[in-house]
């Protein structure tokens, strides 16, 4: 999700020893490393809350940015290991070393079962990388691509070089609006709709776009002629994680379409496997070589993570996680939702 970003500043003096640009924010929760020998480290260190007893911790090299939108808290920081990193409300969206897994593995499975894509509506997606990945495939003639929070937008588009090539393209129109509001509204209908979305936090600006009615009144009748393909990514699916919202989602999917296809990456930066979902009314029959000829036919450039084999193999689920989602009967509804930890700014369009 992160590409290369124009830098903010280094460590500073102020505020503790970090620059911060006016705002202070739990998006970010910066330390300076203990002391030894009596002499103070010089690195700080970036810390998330995944849980109330257990925190991961990431080195930095400096805080470019921190900063709170009208939706959610906002943070851009340097990391010694991962390199530039985007931190919404407290959870890490992406690094740049290792984006490229995250993007690849939403956006190119749905567009490479479907027999011809071309369009996709993106809900989400502000800083950019699912409308450069979808942009890669010469069949997609237009993409809408729909984000509620103009702050984030607005400064993604300026900094991540990356993606300055897909803000500019033709065949993208960007939209700052509530997705629901914004499908409910259109009279076109797409053969890909991608779920870029935060994930489900308490207060958080999205976690209506999980529930079953969303995906039955809003998203299935938005899909084209039946071969249309829904994607979201789903949250962490490791095995002591899954049950946080990766079997829900995908449970409460199943109550809606007649496919419904569960899969997996390890993602270093977030220290946890994965997990997307795809789902349909069309089966999904390709084999690794059958998606091997689309990315041959289809798609600018190498892909860096995903080849035909691998995207097969991200179906086979460990024995506990597949078991989990057999059995899961939890349907995500507004009156009913889970949440992975964490809190949102308490907003909502």
């Amino acid at each position: 999700m992160v590409g290369a970003v124009q830098d903010y500043g280094r460590v500073g003096e102020s505020n503790g020893g970090l620059e911060t640009n006016g705002y202070e924010s739990r998006a970010a929760k910066v330390k300076q490393a203990p002391r030894r020998g009596g002499e103070e480290e010089e690195s700080v260190w970036y810390e998330e809350e995944i849980d109330d007893d257990l925190k991961l911790c990431y080195a930095l090299n400096s805080v470019l940015h921190r900063g709170a939108s009208k939706y959610q808290e906002i943070a851009l920081i340097d990391t010694k290991h991962f390199g530039k990193a985007l931190i919404i409300d407290g959870k890490m969206q992406s690094a740049e070393a290792d984006e490229f897994i995250y993007h690849e593995s939403l956006i190119h499975p749905p567009l490479l079962f479907h027999p011809n894509p071309k369009t996709v509506f993106i809900m989400g997606g502000g800083e950019g990388s699912a409308a450069r990945e979808v942009l890669r495939h010469s069949t997609v003639q237009r993409v809408v691509m729909c984000d509620i929070d103009e702050e984030v937008v607005d400064f993604c588009r300026a900094h991540l070089s990356a993606n300055r090539a897909a803000f500019a393209s033709d065949r993208l129109r960007l939209v700052i609006d509530d997705a629901r509001a914004e499908l409910e509204k259109s009279s076109e209908k797409f053969d890909v709709i991608v779920g870029d979305l935060a994930d489900p936090v308490e207060g958080g600006p999205c976690y209506q776009l999980y529930t079953k009615d969303f995906y039955d009144r809003v998203v299935k009748p938005k899909l084209s002629d039946g071969r249309g393909v829904f994607v979201t990514q789903a949250g962490p699916a490791g095995v002591l994680t899954h049950r946080e919202v990766f079997s829900s989602i995908y449970n409460t999917l199943k109550h809606v379409f007649k496919y419904v296809k569960a899969y997996t990456a390890h993602v270093p930066s977030f220290a946890d496997t994965w997990g997307w979902v795809m789902a349909s009314d069309h089966p999904f029959l390709l084999t690794a070589q059958q998606i091997d000829e689309r990315i041959r036919e289809r798609v600018d450039g190498e892909l860096v993570y995903l080849s035909g084999e691998s995207l097969i193999s991200s179906t086979t689920l460990n024995k506990s996680v597949y078991q989990s989602l057999l059995k899961e009967t939890h349907v995500y509804t507004e009156d009913d939702a889970r949440f992975i930890h964490g809190h949102g700014r308490a907003r909502r369009a």
